[in-house]
């Protein structure tokens, strides 16, 4: 025992420096020739990354950014092009080439969820016909290829010598999946089976068949989770892909609804969707958004808030110049109006673009309410931007700088109530958002278990502790309060996080000059949104600059009346329903000058 306790002793009084004759390190493997070399396979096509453009740039020479740039770029471009070096596009025609080609470029035996499966193909009369299928493990449904894949081939084949034929024989006659289709290229034979389809290969044969065989486990179509209404539909997004274009296609049946699909990164393939109406949407805007995707020369592109920022005119902005949603009852209608929407792999959300900031705070419940209530809804909304950005510096200001604003025994309530509090007004506000922000990234981080915790640390804390210690004034606890509500009011997240931001400087200008720099950052801010724009699109339209458009911007219009599309879209078809949309009323007649016929 007194040696285990002395032992621990000298431990703790003894600095241990063997870690720095540690064998393992991840600074250079060049003295190590046998780095790319594992395995029991040789390494024929593996490439050597160990090169310039992947190590540290340890050079002090300062250079131009512009220089940087083109260096940056071309270091890029000739690893993607080393990278893809030595591949030759063409399927071999032995198969026993084929499955040591997708060993080496699989990288097996070491990956253990590439699966070849090989087999022979029953002729008769002849000697069998060797084949084998690739896939993934975990992205395809296993009964697919027993069924439809391997059954047919093994068991009710029946062929002839002729390779090419053979294989349109196999399409035409032997493989019932439900898509198929012959490939000639070896990119698109790795691009097919890590999309999760299976790839049939046949001796002799310098083409491959895919087989439509995806299916992975994914979350099945739940409620939303961020955009909740009450009336309307509840379903949202998933990640699956396929679901997601298929749940606006099914709302908005029409043989005009395009989905392109375009694949993205050099590393690792995703696929992007671009969904338009044909015949509506403005062709230039739908070349744009073409333009914009393809352009991105990245590695791998995760989700669509990754591809928003390489794509959105100004990321540097704190406000949105996206519209991102999970509800396709949403995509749908705007689609429909004539906006591109954006599936980007197995994300939840879809893109829209182009957006208006008055399409940020509008919802899709909007078009199921009657006109008084989604206006007043509306407005409400629109009181708690306002009330969400300004509060906390109007309080400021007033306390500062504009106390005669206020009668006379508020002003010395107040007073009363911050007599106890040792900070100034500013340090006591920025204390109390510091508090609620605290409480608001810890509730989301949170395992959902003891997030209930939160919110009693958040009551006690805040709500009386403060106070009752003289830290906080009741009063601004009420404002704070006050301006968290209105800040979960604005129905879209991006464009809360912005007012988030902004609210702590309009805080610094209220303390510095008041109302005068509350209205000077006020005024500079709205300038600046009046010069952004959003594919093409200024960001305050129909507003700023005025063009027409539907009554349905600040204040809900009431659907009859909203018969034409957004001017500022320039679509190819500007009415969307017919002037008179309710000819059976008298009223609508007798405002198209027509009379009432019955009277």
């Amino acid at each position: 025992m007194n040696v285990g306790v002395g032992g621990a002793l000298k431990r703790l009084l003894t600095v241990d420096d063997t870690v720095l004759n540690d064998d393992f390190s991840l600074s250079s493997d060049d003295d190590d020739p046998g780095a790319d070399n594992y395995g029991d396979e040789p390494e024929e096509e593996s490439v050597n990354f160990t090169t310039a453009e992947n190590k540290m740039d340890t050079a002090k020479k300062p250079v131009s950014m512009r220089s940087f740039l083109r260096r940056a770029g071309r270091e890029y471009e000739e690893a993607v092009e080393k990278a893809h070096a030595g591949q030759q596009d063409n399927i071999e025609l032995d198969l026993d080439d084929m499955k040591r080609r997708l060993s080496r470029f699989f990288h097996l035996p070491q990956n253990k969820d590439i699966v070849i499966r090989e087999f022979a193909v029953g002729v008769e009369g002849r000697s069998p016909w060797r084949g084998m299928v690739v896939y993934v493990d975990g992205l395809v449904d296993k009964n697919v290829i027993n069924w439809a894949i391997l059954e047919p081939l093994m068991v009710w084949s029946h062929l002839a010598d002729d390779p090419k034929r053979a294989l349109t024989y196999v399409v035409d006659h032997l493989v019932p999946g439900h898509q198929t289709q012959l490939i000639e290229k070896w990119s698109e034979v790795v691009f097919n089976v890590l999309a999760g389809s299976s790839v049939v290969f046949l001796d002799r044969c310098d083409a491959a068949l895919v087989v439509e065989s995806k299916g992975w486990e994914h979350r099945s179509v739940s409620t939303p989770k961020m955009e909740n209404v009450v009336r309307g539909s509840q379903d949202a997004f998933t990640e699956n892909f396929r679901t997601n274009t298929g749940l606006v296609r099914m709302r908005l049946r029409s043989e005009h609804l395009v989905t392109e699909i375009h694949a993205v990164g050099n590393l690792a393939k995703t696929d992007v969707a671009i969904m338009y109406i044909h015949g509506v949407t403005n062709p230039k805007l739908v070349k744009e958004v073409r333009r914009r995707i393809a352009d991105i020369d990245v590695d791998y592109v995760l989700d669509a808030g990754m591809l928003e920022q390489f794509i959105e005119d100004r990321p540097s902005m704190m406000i949105p110049q996206v519209l991102v949603t999970e509800r396709p009852d949403r995509v749908a209608a705007m689609l429909a109006e004539g906006y591109v929407a954006i599936f980007v792999g197995h994300s939840p959300v879809a893109i829209i673009v182009p957006v208006v900031l008055w399409s940020l705070m509008h919802t899709s419940e909007d078009t199921n309410l009657r006109i008084i209530p989604g206006t007043f809804i509306r407005a409400i909304r629109w009181v708690a931007l306002l009330t969400a950005l300004l509060l906390p510096g109007l309080y400021i200001a007033v306390t500062n700088y504009h106390s005669e604003m206020l009668p006379t025994d508020l002003m010395l309530a107040i007073a009363g109530s911050r007599e106890q509090v040792p900070f100034p007004v500013v340090v006591e506000v920025l204390l109390m958002e510091f508090a609620i922000e605290l409480i608001r990234e810890a509730g989301i981080r949170i395992p959902s278990v003891i997030g209930p915790t939160i919110g009693i640390v958040g009551a006690l804390i805040i709500g009386q502790s403060a106070v009752q210690a003289g830290i906080v004034s009741p009063l601004l606890v009420i404002v704070v309060a006050t301006t968290a509500l209105a800040s979960f009011t604005v129905p879209n997240y991006e464009l809360s996080m912005a007012v988030r931001i902004l609210r702590f400087a309009f805080l610094i200008a209220g303390a510095v000059l008041g109302f005068y720099g509350i209205a000077i950052l006020f005024v500079v801010y709205v300038v600046r949104l009046s010069m952004l724009k959003s594919f093409g699109v200024p960001f305050l339209s129909p507003v700023a600059p005025i063009s027409g458009a539907a009554r349905d911007v600040l204040v809900r219009g009431p659907i009859w009346g909203m018969n034409k599309r957004p001017a500022f879209l320039n679509t190819l078809r500007s009415w969307r329903q017919n002037p008179m949309t309710r000819p059976w009323s008298a009223a609508t007649r007798r405002q198209a000058g027509e009379g009432d016929s019955n009277a």
